[in-house]
């Protein structure tokens, strides 16, 4: 598995473009998993499942790490192509509003979510210092591995247009 995959491409954007798939790759995160066990993860059917995970294969979000034969059927795992993505070009400002739409779906399921939402004016300066220790945080937490729960890390410095 790659480190990062920089989403770039109005193909890849347009894979994104529903939030299921985000959710999907929320769910896969470092774990492999089948069309079964997303299914049951997600709460929704395996048709849906193999559909959505068809489309960000075919972008190269998704790969198949692992095919075994089970009840004369096979059975396929799969895993994020990149521990981490990110999201660069023209259509990056529009997958955000789609990637939130898939948090607040994975929001109204979870167990004592924390959400703390903050308007604050800050300086130039203050704002970039925020938006680094912020990335930092992010981007050198370590994952604790398959036998711990799943959790969603959401984080965001802004300015309103307003």
């Amino acid at each position: 598995m790659d480190e990062e995959l920089e989403v770039s491409t109005a193909a890849q954007f347009k894979a994104l473009g529903h939030p299921l798939r985000h959710r999907l790759l929320f769910a896969l995160g470092l774990e492999a998993a089948t069309t079964s066990q997303l299914a049951v993860t997600l709460g929704t059917g395996k048709g849906n499942i193999a559909h959505h995970l068809g489309v960000l294969r075919e972008a190269g979000m998704v790969e198949v790490t692992e095919t075994r034969q089970v009840r004369g059927g096979t059975e396929q795992y799969y895993r994020r192509s990149a521990h981490r993505f990110t999201f660069t070009g023209e259509g990056a400002r529009e997958n955000n509003a789609i990637a939130l739409q898939a948090v607040a779906a994975d929001l109204q399921t979870a167990e004592e979510p924390m959400l703390n939402i903050r308007n604050i004016r800050l300086t130039k300066p203050q704002a970039e210092e925020l938006t680094a220790q912020l990335d930092k945080i992010i981007t050198t937490l370590k994952d604790a591995g398959p036998g711990e729960p799943r959790h969603g890390v959401v984080v965001s410095v802004y300015k309103p247009q307003t």
